[in-house]
């Protein structure tokens, strides 16, 4: 059963009412300002769902009795608020939304003064400030102020006309799935100020009940997506999820493509653009990374899963040497775009592959080598991990399996044209086991992997 709380490195994220209640956001957001070593004005944003309001006002007189300064973008994507953290030069900034999950779900997301995700060693400050119930309230005369920002939007779009070609790209149709989200709200702002006029669906911001699951997976865009791409004689396709920090894509012979496409795409428009060849992704990820990157002669950087993990590599490394960053999620972070989580720098980087390479999706997508990746998980205590992870290590790698083991995050285990994963959840009490190989499925792998960990 999933639990209506999780409280991880990632921030605070549950169901409203019976999981996350306006106790748990004033407790949190007491502990981020208590974190925050400097001064400065807290921006918030927040994505439309029904709680969404309940939880701004809460965050926001939070932050007010703890005298900070807060500036309220009001419904806007995450992009856009870790866009403005940086513009504004703030303390740090808070998003309100719970990305591709349901419409009763709600989290809070902490971000710094970069704008930037925070460090893993960042996070964990931060929990242990909340579960010691740390908080630095002030008296009436020290108490903060709020304003708004209402040319948040129109300040990001201008970062964006600075690095795609809109006049190139308005001669492509295009389809877009906004999911009741936010995305909608950049999308209509951009065709008014640069012409841009993708054809929007579910565009109508919804806060309770959403046209469908806002998941950026094959499977969701294949739901409405990408029935109406060849109809509509669309380039292609994109479905984002509530707060515009994930793309999906259909090509436009109506395929709905695996979410691991998204980054490979968006490597292949960027290495031959930017400074850096590092590209950060995590072990999950398709190794069709490894093949697009190294013919642009670049390198992969794999970190464990979590965008913890990826912040920790970003810190890691000089920033003029990392091309992009990004996970097998639809999640990319660019560079030019001060590495923000951006689906619409994302969805625009694709387009601008097209236009320049003057070939469609689909046969950008065919000319890949083909990978098929298997997913699966299985309920297990952690605690029967360590036992789980010896018996696949001593059969796949120290015995005759052959296989290179990495053990950072669970285990992976590489062969030339397949790899495997096996690694506890970091939000729930499961095991997922993620499998590839290149050319066929592998099926016969993946169904011992997953009986093997039923084991336990």
């Amino acid at each position: 059963m999933t639990r209506a709380l999780r409280i991880s490195q990632v921030g605070v994220r549950g169901v409203v009412g019976p999981g996350l209640t306006a106790t748990h956001v004033v407790e949190f957001v007491a502990a981020f300002v208590a974190f925050l070593r400097e001064p400065g004005v807290v921006v918030v944003a927040r994505d439309p769902r029904a709680s969404g309001l309940m939880i701004r006002e809460v965050t926001v007189a939070a932050l007010l009795a703890s005298g900070r300064d807060v500036v309220d973008l009001g419904i806007a994507p995450t992009p856009v608020l870790q866009h403005t953290i940086t513009r504004l030069r703030a303390a740090g900034g808070i998003s309100i939304g719970a990305s591709h999950n349901a419409p009763e779900w709600n989290a809070l997301k902490f971000f710094g003064g970069r704008g930037r995700y925070l460090s893993t060693a960042e996070a964990n400050e931060l929990l242990d400030f909340y579960h010691l119930g740390r908080s630095c309230y002030v008296g009436h005369e020290a108490l903060g102020t709020l304003t708004s920002d209402a040319g948040a939007i129109d300040a990001y779009l201008d970062q964006l006309a600075a690095a795609f070609d809109f006049d190139a790209l308005r001669r492509l149709t295009v389809v877009v799935d906004c999911c009741n989200g936010t995305s909608a709200l950049v999308l209509g702002r951009l065709g008014q100020r640069h012409g841009f006029r993708p054809v929007l669906i579910n565009e109508r911001l919804e806060g309770v009940a959403f046209a469908h699951e806002p998941s950026t997976t094959a499977r969701t865009v294949a739901l409405q997506l990408a029935p109406v791409v060849v109809p509509l004689g669309a380039a292609a396709g994109f479905l984002f999820d509530a707060d515009s920090d994930r793309v999906a894509i259909a090509d436009n012979r109506g395929r709905a493509l695996s979410e691991e496409l998204v980054l490979p795409l968006v490597a292949d428009y960027s290495l031959p653009r930017e400074q850096g060849r590092t590209v950060i992704t995590n072990l999950s990820t398709t190794a069709l990374v490894d093949d697009v990157v190294r013919a642009h002669g670049g390198r992969v950087m794999r970190v464990p899963v979590g965008r913890q993990a990826a912040a920790d590599a970003l810190a890691s490394l000089p920033p003029e040497t990392v091309a992009l960053a990004g996970e097998g999620t639809g999640a990319v972070m660019m560079p030019r775009f001060n590495f923000a989580y951006d689906g619409i720098a994302s969805m625009l980087a694709v387009l601008s592959l097209i236009v320049e390479g003057g070939r469609t999706l689909a046969d950008m997508v065919d000319a890949y080598p083909r990978y098929v990746m298997l997913k699966g998980e299985v309920p297990l205590a952690a605690s029967r991990m360590p036992a789980v992870l010896a018996r696949l290590r001593e059969r796949f790698v120290t015995g005759r399996g052959g296989g290179v083991a990495t053990i950072v995050d669970g285990l992976r285990v590489d062969w030339p044209d397949r790899w495997f994963h096996v690694r506890v959840s970091q939000t729930e009490p499961i095991v997922r086991v993620i499998s590839e190989q290149r050319g066929e499925a592998p099926e016969a792998l993946h169904a011992s992997l997953l009986e093997e960990v039923r084991r336990g």
